[in-house]
């Protein structure tokens, strides 16, 4: 192999210190506060390195890259799974050694690290991500507290954090016991088609215990709702930076609904498109603003730093691996599943029961072959190929539908049949086969 970097360094980070090798230098070992990142920062400077490759370890690299980069080092952040060493004993001494000279070597790839604005953005979508998840788990506590003392709302409304069903727990939490007043709390549409079973579900028993528990979980549900506010109000300030404030001349059309944990956030379609130069993500099935909004989040505007879509994919977690030995086929699992390709997935999830696209009769055909998880891997696959074009090639995309996907398969089916027919010397006629 030849050595294709000088002046190159690696470095080891841990939660406490941080080793760094050079070549023709002793390892040296730095604490991880911030005046020590600078000092190593300086010792890199005055050993004319202009290339680190570190681990990306936890957050830990974070302040440390960023310092770095700031003094105009090139910072190659990789994947731990690259590094690993031969079998032997290992020491964080040894592992930046090793770091280094894979380094110089070339036989590293760079992690994918996004922009400031970005960064900012992915930061408050994962809290507003952690704070939904959050505010489920204390629904779930309050439909537990109420099953307890046998108030049976939740096999009755649609949702207990609606709006009829928070007004009705707002009610017993200030001390109201009678039914009948507390049925008439619902929404004229509820009354009239439920009001029956919403009295006969009203009739508990209501306990101290219980009335405490349904009012932990109700404050904590409102808390989250409020945390969840604060970051649609950050991601909006965000949003509207990064699209000048939308440009309402891109948006040609109505935008998709967004059903759930929608976020409050100005003009978002036109800001949105205004973010990619007019180029429309939510033309693929599947893909509402918000999930836009979060791939953006996790993969950035620019997606030209992806070769192709098949290097996108593979980045993704999406593409299918092998591993095989002789004669065997073996499936190992992958060690962490990238966010973004968890978007995917859930769109997928979304469209493989879905009667009137025609990317989910492909998953319903491939399912019944290999199995769901299978199916939902090549769906996800699929859209993020299609969301990688879009971007980058500006590729406008029209859901054709089951039916062109049915006459592409039996068009499919005719081709083979008749290569078929040839082989053996048959012929078809009017749905007849002739010898």
């Amino acid at each position: 192999m030849k050595r294709i970097r000088k002046n190159a360094s690696g470095i080891d980070i841990g939660a406490k210190k941080v080793f760094v090798a050079i070549e023709n230098q002793p390892v040296v070992s730095y604490f991880t506060f911030t005046e020590d990142f600078e000092t190593l920062r300086d010792y890199l400077l005055e050993n004319k390195i202009e290339s680190v490759a570190m681990e990306a370890t936890g957050v830990y690299w974070v302040i440390l890259y960023a310092i770095l980069e700031e003094s105009g080092i090139d910072v190659w952040l990789v994947d731990g799974r690259e590094t690993k060493q031969v079998p032997g004993r290992k020491t964080d001494i040894k592992d930046c050694q090793w770091i280094l000279q894979l380094h110089c070597y070339g036989l590293l790839n760079r992690c994918f690290v996004a922009d400031p604005d970005i960064k900012e953005l992915r930061s408050y979508m994962r809290l507003r991500e952690d704070h939904i998840r959050s505010a489920l788990m204390h629904i779930n506590h309050m439909q537990k507290a109420l099953t307890e003392m046998n108030i049976r709302l939740k096999e009755v409304l649609s949702q207990i954090q609606g709006k009829s069903g928070l007004t009705i727990i707002e009610a017993i939490l200030a001390g109201e016991r009678d039914k009948d007043v507390l049925v008439n709390l619902c929404h004229g549409s509820i009354l009239k088609n439920k009001k029956e079973l919403i009295l006969k579900s009203l009739q508990g028993r209501y306990s101290s215990t219980g009335l405490f528990a349904l009012k932990q979980a109700y404050e904590a549900y409102l808390f989250y709702n409020n945390q969840i506010k604060e970051c649609d109000s950050q991601v909006n300030r965000v949003v509207n930076r990064m699209g000048d404030y939308g440009n309402e001349q891109l948006e040609t059309r109505s935008r998709k609904p967004i059903r759930h944990h929608k976020p409050k956030i100005e003009k978002f379609g036109s800001n949105m498109l205004s973010i990619f130069d007019g180029k429309d993500a939510t033309l693929i099935s599947g893909i509402t603003d918000y999930t836009w909004l979060q791939l953006l989040s996790e993969t950035g505007r620019d997606l030209t730093k992806w070769t192709t879509e098949k290097h996108f994919t593979s980045w993704l977690g999406l593409a299918p691996g092998q591993n095989n030995s002789g004669n065997k086929r073996k499936r190992p699992r992958k060690k962490g599943r990238p966010a973004a390709g968890q978007i995917f997935r859930i769109i997928a999830q979304s469209l493989i029961n879905s009667k009137d696209i025609a990317i989910g009769a492909y998953g319903r055909r491939l399912r019944a072959r290999k199995g769901p998880s299978i199916a939902i891997k090549a769906m996800a696959r699929k859209l993020a190929e299609l969301y990688w074009r879009t971007m980058v090639k500006g590729l406008d995309y029209a859901e054709y539908g089951v039916k062109k996907y049915e006459q592409q398969l039996i068009a499919q089916k005719m081709k083979t049949t008749l290569r078929l027919a040839k082989e053996l010397n048959l012929q078809i006629i009017d749905n007849q086969v002739y010898v």
